[in-house]
């Protein structure tokens, strides 16, 4: 459980921070971090990390598939995260 726990924390950390280097990034130029990773940081468990960054660094915010795909992925993942959780612990 406690791996979990960091394991969770770790992934939103750096879904938070994948989000503000792109934003940064995307300031300054220069080389970009892929769209399918920024979305697959929401489906492996930083889907709260996604959301946090898309908004405190209005970031990818008006695109169609961040605004409603890291919300979607995030639930996909808690549900899975749920259903791992009651059937192995």
């Amino acid at each position: 459980m406690e791996f979990l726990i960091f394991y969770l924390v770790m992934i939103n950390l750096l879904a938070y921070m994948a989000f503000g280097v792109d934003k940064n990034k995307a300031i300054k130029g220069g080389w970009r971090i892929p769209e399918s990773t920024l979305l697959l940081y929401s489906f492996v468990g930083g889907g709260i990390g996604s959301l946090i960054g898309m908004e405190v660094f209005k970031h990818k915010t008006l695109k169609f598939k961040f605004r409603f795909g890291v919300p979607f992925l995030t639930l996909l993942s808690i549900a899975g995260l749920y259903l791992v959780y009651n059937n192995f612990f």
